[in-house]
């Protein structure tokens, strides 16, 4: 199949968004198409976000669809900033406050969280996976008891134990604690 150019990609007209797809269809299109003008992103995702706001949809599904576009749409943190403030000026003029910047705030902050908590849940599984594959490399295969006892291990104990690993001469000497 080919795809049209993206430059051949009709602009869409408020008029035109009457379902959740079509908006996200049409946030796929302009986000080609901006690919390489943060500006022209930034006035394509106010239209849409402007969108959100008209078609009279309850609150969960504008949040639900705002996080896609915002997922989809990223822009600059200056334009981010912007557009927030926009965002503002429409719930004002709407009085009807969707996306808070209480709720945007908390979610930037579980993000970093989240990214915190994986970067954490990283460093630990390829320290289990070193440590594995040393302790298979001086004392042969190991048993199952030892691999659970590897998959329950803190980041801290996988540290020490690897530490003890360089003097010990069994594998109960490199976990012991």
């Amino acid at each position: 199949m080919v795809w049209p150019a993206v430059s051949a990609v009709p602009q869409v007209q408020p008029n035109e968004i009457y379902n959740p797809f079509a908006l996200v269809t049409a946030a796929h299109l302009r986000t080609r198409q901006t690919k390489h003008d943060p500006e022209a992103r930034y006035q394509a995702k106010r239209s849409l976000v402007r969108l959100l706001y008209r078609q009279g949809w309850d609150r969960q599904r504008i949040l639900d669809l705002f996080a896609v576009l915002d997922w989809m749409m990223r822009l600059p943190e200056g334009l981010e900033d912007k557009l927030w403030q926009d965002i503002e000026q429409i719930e004002g003029e709407r009085k009807m406050p969707y996306v808070t910047s209480v709720e945007r705030r908390a979610t930037e902050r579980g993000m970093q969280q989240g990214m915190q908590q994986g970067m954490q849940q990283g460093m630990q599984q390829g320290e289990e996976k070193v440590l594995e594959r040393q302790l298979t490399r001086r004392f042969g295969p190991l048993s199952e008891v030892s691999r659970q006892r590897l998959k329950s291990a803190t980041l801290e104990q996988l540290e020490r134990w690897t530490d003890n690993i360089l003097d010990a001469a069994t594998l109960e000497e490199v976990f012991k604690d």
